[in-house]
């Protein structure tokens, strides 16, 4: 899965929506130049939840992508 993320402007960013994602219960890598969260499957959370965590951050999630 896949998230695209707006706001995301530094090293700091990605780290707060990569623990933000962590604690929501999702593994996550940042792609922080193609401003995106990679989740490894199986995704035990839905997408509803990890949206409102990466918000919750402080930033905008502008799509969910599924593989």
């Amino acid at each position: 899965m896949k998230i695209k993320i707006e706001g995301m402007m530094c090293q700091h960013c990605a780290m707060r929506v990569q623990k933000a994602l962590e604690a929501a219960g999702a593994q996550a890598q940042i792609d922080l130049d193609g401003k995106c969260a990679v989740i490894a499957a199986p995704v035990a959370v839905s997408e509803e939840i990890l949206k409102q965590a990466v918000e919750k951050a402080g930033y905008t999630v502008t799509g969910i992508e599924n593989d």
